[in-house]
């Protein structure tokens, strides 16, 4: 991808996190239809292994201590949750609209999270080996904490968590 690319990436990113901060959130006009709507609502301890939860929204929910191994979160909308010492092993985010999110402690071990956008998120203790993070847009900052413990190879794309997230080597 060049640079010019990566940046048009980013800019459109922004533009739509703009957008999504400045528009109310109608209750019930998030999730996609027939979709069940977890928004603002308490996942504590819940358990979604290998659920199907593609085009839903968990817009700040609270989602502690919470299983999502396998679970399909494509196309999610996660904005300003929090997924504190959750697991989202091998879990596939692709395409979610993840602004302001938490993920302290979470286990993101081999999840694929290919054209998310996940600006202004944190990943403060978050388990990340194999994750999969191409074309994601994150905060540069964020970036460089990540690629500090960057390690190992998504087994499902191939691609390493260091190549995704563009580290230096």
């Amino acid at each position: 991808m060049t640079r010019w690319q990566r940046f048009s990436l980013r800019l459109i990113g922004m533009l739509v996190a703009v957008s999504f901060v400045f528009t109310p959130w109608p209750a019930g006009a998030i999730a996609a239809p027939g979709v069940i709507n977890y928004t603002q609502t308490d996942l504590t301890g819940r358990n979604f292994e290998n659920v199907d939860l593609a085009g839903t929204s968990l817009a700040a929910a609270e989602v502690r201590d919470a299983n999502f191994r396998g679970a399909d979160l494509s196309g999610t909308i996660l904005t300003m949750a929090k997924f504190i010492r959750t697991d989202l092993t091998g879990a596939d985010l692709s395409e979610s609209f993840a602004d302001r999110v938490e993920f302290t402690g979470a286990d993101l071990t081999n999840a694929i999270i290919n054209d998310a956008l996940m600006t202004s998120s944190t990943f403060a203790e978050a388990e990340i080996t194999g994750a999969d993070f191409s074309y994601t847009i994150i905060d540069r900052f964020q970036v460089k904490y990540l690629c500090e413990r960057a390690a190992g190879t998504n087994p499902v794309t191939g691609v390493s968590t260091r190549e995704s997230l563009g580290c230096d080597d």
